[in-house]
């Protein structure tokens, strides 16, 4: 499976804003703290360099991407998917991605970032609706329940989950039972719901021309 193995601090970087794509760590030790430039070659001193509409376009599109850690051909059929829904398409777009399983996985606490979440997912320690499944990109629907495989439970990773998840909290359309750390759709996200850092009617212009 095709995935981003390069620094991600240099797509924080690239954006020109933290991500959080690290989780925790990048609160404390974050690279952009102390390089705000973006990475490659600069432009000499006294030359501003302005970003054209297009430009600006290209830019929320891939912070979106580099949000959810989507690649570029996995974002577009998400796009298209948007595109067919009812309503406006930026708000579906965002929606979608955030019924990801990866991205549940990682709004219910059970991991500290959404790249550590498809981990979980991939390697098969997540189950979903009793089955388990290894596909970070299934999208969830309501009343769908997310737990652990049974040994999984067994891991010093679930251990240390069990003693810290009490301080973390979920979104409002999802549940948690902190004491079998057992998470469930309430409803789907609405885009009031999400904390989005980047503009999703950008994105549809940028796809549009």
């Amino acid at each position: 499976m095709a995935r981003y193995t390069a620094a991600v601090c240099r797509l924080c970087r690239r954006s020109g804003e933290k991500l959080m794509l690290k989780g925790s760590k990048c609160i404390n030790n974050c690279t952009l703290d102390k390089r705000s430039r973006p990475p490659g070659q600069q432009l000499s001193r006294g030359r501003r360099q302005r970003l054209s509409d297009r430009g600006l376009q290209l830019r929320e599109k891939q912070k979106a991407r580099y949000t959810y850690g989507i690649l570029e051909r996995q974002f577009r059929r998400l796009f298209a998917q948007a595109e067919r829904q009812a309503g406006i398409t930026g708000e579906n777009l965002l929606v979608l991605m955030e019924r990801r399983l990866d991205n549940v996985v990682y709004r219910l606490g059970f991991a500290d970032s959404r790249s550590q979440a498809r981990q979980l997912v991939q390697h098969g320690h997540i189950m979903l609706n009793g089955r388990k499944t290894d596909i970070p990109s299934c999208l969830v629907k309501e009343d769908d329940t997310i737990s652990w495989k049974k040994e999984s439970t067994q891991t010093e990773y679930y251990k240390q989950l069990a003693q810290t998840i009490e301080s973390k909290s979920v979104l409002s359309w999802l549940s948690l039972d902190k004491e079998n750390l057992v998470g469930q759709v309430i409803s789907l996200p609405t885009p009031d719901d999400i904390e989005a850092k980047f503009a999703g009617k950008s994105i549809v212009e940028y796809y549009s021309r």
